[in-house]
């Protein structure tokens, strides 16, 4: 698929949405109160090792509030910085479709006949992606777009078990199988800085991605967040974290290898301030990013400027 980045250096989510819907549409964060199977005891108790308290949702809205009332604050918080009348819903924290299907029924429906609202965004597991909820989705699908964000995070088994991922490959590569079935819109979060992984192990994973059916990405730095067993983890095992200037290279080079009509849809994250440990650099977002972008200026980087080969890398 041939992709004019228009002067960009990558593929940005902003660029997709105005090519696609002729405008950016704002993100609000819902919480529908779910769980997580590396939670409730059916694979861990303890959740992935990043994972704080929140399950990842950490600036999703109240859970006691109804779907509705969640919009209604998040279009109002908006207001100062968005302009527009159209929205993604998008149910971030813990495992968004790890719940009974009446219960998903109401929640996703409540969203997607929201007149403000464009596309139905929901994170989960590959894992938890039953027929029954297979269904479901394509049955949202047909009313509005849908995109589904998996955790992959990591290609590599040794650092998978080390985080606590709880599934194989494989089942991530039939979950996009499955999806992209249904027209649904896949978008995969890695992780670039896990302890024990060098930039050859995070092309290895960019590299994987280019050779599935998948439309989007997000490239998260780690973070060590409070209260987390990565925060254990870190002060028994003191291991590298990137400063800004390593961060930017090892992003940049990703970049370079990722296919070009892959969508970017995030470059970095910002863990809450109250929880942050390290790296603290990333506590300012918005400087990160204007940093970010004169860096891939200056050094001349593009996406898909290394040029994709379709070879799959060693998984190690």
């Amino acid at each position: 698929m041939a992709v004019s980045l228009e002067g960009e250096r990558y593929y940005s989510l902003n660029h997709y949405l105005k090519q696609t819907y002729g405008e950016k549409l704002y993100k609000i964060s819902l919480n529908a109160g779910m769980t997580c199977p590396n939670r409730d005891g059916t694979l861990g108790n303890r959740g992935c090792i990043f994972c704080s308290a929140g399950g990842s949702g950490d600036f999703a809205a109240d859970r006691r509030l109804s779907i509705t009332e969640q919009i209604t604050k998040g279009k109002a918080q908006s207001a100062g910085k968005y302009s527009g009348t159209a929205y993604i819903a998008y149910f971030q924290a813990y495992t968004n479709t790890y719940a009974p299907l009446p219960r998903l029924r109401e929640v996703f429906f409540e969203a997607i006949r929201h007149p403000d609202i464009r596309i139905l965004d929901i994170a989960t597991r590959p894992d938890c992606l039953g027929p029954d909820v297979l269904e479901l989705l394509g049955e949202l699908n047909r009313l509005k777009p849908v995109w589904v964000e998996l955790g992959l995070q990591t290609i590599h088994p040794k650092t998978a078990s080390l985080i606590r991922r709880g599934y194989e490959l494989s089942v991530f590569e039939q979950a996009v199988c499955n999806l992209r079935r249904l027209g649904i819109l896949v978008i995969v979060h890695t992780i670039l800085g896990l302890p024990g992984e060098t930039i050859e192990h995070q092309l290895a994973t960019v590299r994987y991605l280019n050779t599935l059916d998948i439309q989007g990405v997000k490239f998260q730095l780690l973070h060590i967040l409070k209260h987390t067993d990565l925060a254990y983890y870190y002060r028994q095992h003191p291991f590298h974290l990137p400063d800004i200037e390593e961060y930017f290279g090892m992003l940049g080079k990703c970049l370079c290898a990722l296919r070009r009509d892959i969508v970017v849809h995030r470059l970095t994250g910002d863990g809450p301030k109250s929880l942050l440990i390290a790296p603290l650099w990333t506590g300012n977002k918005r400087q990160v990013l204007n940093r970010l972008r004169a860096y891939l200026k200056e050094q001349d980087i593009w996406q898909g400027k290394e040029g994709y080969d379709g070879q799959t890398s060693q998984i190690i």
